[in-house]
């Protein structure tokens, strides 16, 4: 486990990282989620004793990582940012050195060796310099000699920058293979990384804690939670447009919880289909009135279509969109902590 109290790094008159709080357990896989310039490389460096912290501690299995940092690393892998290796090695032998920097004996670097180029897919260029791999197979290396001594805690700097697609699947299966036993901390400002292998993720921008929680609690916060997305024929663009204006500036002036809507179109992922986002809003901004169910809110955007069916492609109810709150969280200045989802 690592566990991290009040994190600040500071340079100069510059804060790089204020005040950040956390825990990673092992079957944890914490995306730690941010714009370029963020801070997220300056807390991995600080997590793994490369940098020393300003204020505040860092434990990793009760070790301190600030009194003790060798005893400390001897349980962490890092993959580090560009993935610096001896280019002039090739990966076998890069790999071989180490095991020995990590002091394996021959048994358990044979054992670890297979294990890792089997997670990584390295067996084509294992023999082939460094310097002339691509820079997908330089991360792969990279997290190759990060997973060598099957650490407790494994730390990642962009894991997937650079691979393609089917690369890209198969590291983020191997790091939810890994995660069974392993507590792991992601960095990335790749939204649909978190989605896809996190447990949990943490906004920060400017270094400092925004928000926390699954990606489905922070999906929640965005405004497209309990909208209704609406698909239809191009061709009915105008009179679906007129319909839900209608239907909506009547819900306005009613009892309705949500009296006041907006309304967005855009083309689909089909030249021939619009789709339009209908959200439901409290008019007064009064977060304790009343509000209507889900379920309600979309059977009132489906019976308004209802002159309109045969041009209705798809209907259905958004759960919320971690891009958004992404953006709403790192576009606002932040001089002060917003609260944690959980």
């Amino acid at each position: 486990m690592i566990e991290v109290q009040n994190l600040t790094k500071t340079f100069a008159d510059f804060t790089a990282v204020s005040d950040l709080s956390f825990r990673v357990s092992k079957g944890d896989v914490l995306g730690f989620l941010g714009p370029n310039g963020a801070g997220k490389s300056t807390t991995m460096k600080m997590l793994v004793g490369f940098l020393r912290p300003s204020g505040g501690q860092i434990m990793v299995d009760g070790i301190d990582m600030v009194q003790d940092p060798l005893e400390g690393q001897k349980r962490l892998g890092y993959l580090p940012e560009g993935a610096p290796a001896w280019v002039e090695m090739t990966p076998r032998e890069f790999l071989h050195f180490i095991t020995a920097v990590r002091g394996l004996d021959k048994a358990a670097a044979h054992k670890a060796l297979a294990r890792a180029i089997d997670l990584t897919q390295l067996h084509n260029v294992l023999d082939q310099p460094i310097d002339t791999l691509s820079k997908g197979y330089r991360r792969r290396v990279g997290l190759a000699q990060a997973i060598l001594h099957d650490p407790d805690i494994l730390i990642m700097d962009e894991p997937t920058d650079g691979l393609d697609p089917n690369q890209k699947s198969h590291i983020r299966a191997a790091i939810k293979e890994m995660a069974t036993d392993t507590a792991i901390i992601v960095s990335t400002h790749i939204l649909e990384e978190v989605d896809a292998i996190c447990t949990r993720a943490m906004i920060i921008d400017r270094g400092r804690h925004l928000a926390s929680g699954t990606p489905a609690e922070l999906a929640a916060r965005s405004r497209y939670c309990g909208a209704v997305e609406v698909v239809v024929k191009a061709s009915a663009r105008a009179a679906v447009a007129t319909l839900l204006k209608a239907q909506f500036s009547d819900i306005e002036c009613s009892d309705i919880e949500f009296p006041a809507t907006k309304m967005t179109a855009s083309h689909g992922d089909n030249n021939n289909d619009t789709r339009f986002c209908v959200f439901a809003a409290n008019k007064s901004g009064d977060e304790s009135s009343p509000k209507i169910k889900a379920a309600d809110f979309l059977r009132l955007v489906q019976d308004c279509l209802a002159p309109q069916q045969e041009a209705l492609l798809a209907l259905s109810l958004q759960s919320g969109r971690l891009d958004d709150v992404f953006a709403t969280l790192t576009a606002a200045p932040n001089t002060a902590t917003e609260k944690t989802v959980s």
